[in-house]
């Protein structure tokens, strides 16, 4: 169903969407699968060095996220970070887009879960759930906290907010629940 892989000398610059494990339908004409490499390349950083590798690592997505979100708290079963808008991480309507919002409560659900649940084992995110209630816009700050609900033997469940720094109106919500499982020991 599918054509060879396209290879990252079929683009001009190298992108975390067109590379050399990259499919495409026989359908699909390559040149378009270019634009859309270019578009999302142009959206996770449109300032960079197009010939910079650091987008091609494992885990670039979060490369969005590093310099908007600090770390405010860290305490068993409660987490709290500061995350500013910036224009690469916001919608068409300068407000933040709900895939961040989305990504940002996984990563913080996920840290806040680890706070409780021990190393020995392995979390599965069963369900998260959003609630977007208003936009925050560019260049505003929010504050996301995270906080256990319930933690027990099997699963746990947990709550994030994120309010808006200067009136601490909430504007989105998050509740996620994490299935344990045990690693075998052989």
């Amino acid at each position: 169903m599918s054509s060879p892989p396209l290879s990252s000398e079929t683009a001009a610059a190298p992108s975390p969407v067109l590379s050399k494990t990259t499919t495409a339908s026989k359908e699909i004409d390559p040149n378009s699968v270019l634009q859309v490499a270019d578009f999302f390349k142009g959206i996770a950083y449109p300032d960079s060095d197009p010939s910079s590798d650091e987008f091609l690592s494992f885990d670039s997505f979060s490369v969005l996220f590093q310099s908007n979100t600090r770390a405010l708290s860290v305490a068993r079963g409660r987490i709290s970070c500061s995350v500013i808008v910036t224009p690469p991480i916001a919608n068409f309507f300068n407000g933040l887009h709900g895939g961040a919002v989305a990504s940002i409560a996984e990563r913080l659900t996920t840290a806040c879960a680890r706070t409780v649940v021990s190393e020995d084992k392995q979390l599965f995110l069963g369900e998260l759930s959003m609630s977007y209630l208003s936009a925050a816009p560019v260049s505003s700050e929010l504050l996301v906290e995270g906080t256990v609900v319930r933690s027990g033997r099997n699963l746990t469940v947990v709550n994030v907010e994120f309010k808006m720094k200067d009136t601490m109106k909430v504007t989105y919500f998050a509740r996620a629940t994490f299935y344990h499982t045990i690693v075998s020991k052989l």
